[in-house]
């Protein structure tokens, strides 16, 4: 083969290897939420997620019949500690230790655990000040863990944080944390990118367009717009979800420690099918709109303007209705009844 060949040979594996990236399917899974008395029983519910052939969940808690149930499975899940646990988890070493061990090392050959989660949208509050404290015990019991051979490979520590964590979010360029939350999201974020560990976010465009419909379009909303809604500079937005996603990336590369790095996965995204009697969006079609694009989205690989081709890792809030959460569209999030039957159909990919 001639040298002229090789060349034409190399570039097309080098144009191969690009368009594979920049087309790389999205990871979709759905949050596995426990509050209601009339759900199924942790097995029933990991054979209903492999008959969606779902792959990836995420727990708020380490309920020990769900890890049960999820061994073996195949389903990647991503671990969260309770919020009322990071006090603890923060000033003692030995707490976290024990964490480790019963929630992570018990279940550790059997079990894929995509990651920790230390607490779930504290930032900001008046405890968010034990979120890095206790990341930083959960990876030092987690390096431990590891270096003993108890676990199979790292499992990086997060935190999962809303949105409410911006103090300016439109455009999205101008995305940043506010200064009550910089304090704590400026180490948090020095953290994850030295452990190159990706931020978990909740994002929802449904709160962001009920509490201002008359500036946002719904179908800007729902993932429906066939043109430019917004422009920021020489990006443009068809898409709230992508705007919101790209304004917290923003934010990330304001922070100091290579912030710029860290990459975001979506832990919450969805829409209610009802709730209460003035919410006119809450609607079984607009969920059933929102959830199937944003499913379509992620699995398309279609990233975000500020980060194209590049797959947004999201998992779907939630898989059923849960009861016992406050009354109102808080509890029509979920895309199946207690009884396991679809709210509406979803496309899964």
């Amino acid at each position: 083969m001639s040298l002229l060949s090789i060349f034409f040979v190399f570039i097309a594996i080098l144009y191969s290897d690009l368009f594979i990236i920049k087309t790389e399917a999205g990871a979709v899974g759905l949050n596995y939420g426990m509050l209601g008395n009339n759900l199924p029983t942790p097995n029933d519910v990991v054979l209903l997620l492999k008959s969606k052939n779902i792959t990836k969940t995420r727990l708020f808690n380490p309920n020990i019949e769900a890890l049960q149930a999820l061994q073996n499975s195949g389903i990647e899940v991503i671990l969260g500690t309770l919020n009322q646990d990071l006090q603890q988890l923060s000033t003692s070493i030995s707490f976290s230790s024990n964490w480790v061990q019963t929630n992570v090392i018990s279940f550790a050959k059997t079990l894929k655990i995509r990651a920790i989660s230390a607490g779930n949208e504290v930032i900001p509050s008046d405890m968010q000040n034990y979120v890095l404290p206790a990341m930083q015990n959960l990876k030092s019991a987690l390096d431990q863990a590891l270096a003993a051979g108890l676990i199979p490979g790292r499992i990086p520590v997060t935190t999962a944080v809303a949105t409410s964590v911006l103090g300016v979010s439109y455009p999205p360029s101008n995305g940043k944390f506010s200064n009550t939350t910089l304090p704590v999201m400026g180490p948090i974020v020095n953290f994850l990118a030295t452990t190159q560990t990706p931020l978990l976010v909740n994002v929802y465009p449904y709160f962001a367009y009920v509490n201002n419909p008359v500036n946002i379009s719904l179908s800007y909303a729902l993932f429906t717009s066939n043109s430019i809604v917004a422009r920021d500079g020489v990006l443009e937005y068809k898409t709230l979800f992508g705007a919101m996603v790209d304004a917290v990336y923003s934010a990330l590369e304001r922070c100091d420690g290579g912030g710029g790095s860290v990459e975001i996965v979506v832990s919450e995204s969805g829409w209610p099918s009802g709730g209460d009697s003035g919410d006119v969006y809450a609607t079984i079609a607009n969920a059933q709109t929102y959830n199937n694009n944003l499913i379509s989205h992620v699995s398309n690989g279609n990233g975000t303007p500020k980060r194209p081709g590049k797959s947004v890792e999201t998992y779907v809030f939630a898989i059923f209705n849960e009861n016992l959460k406050p009354q109102g569209t808080e509890q029509n999030f979920g895309l199946f009844y207690p009884n396991k039957m679809e709210v509406y159909p979803v496309n899964f990919m």
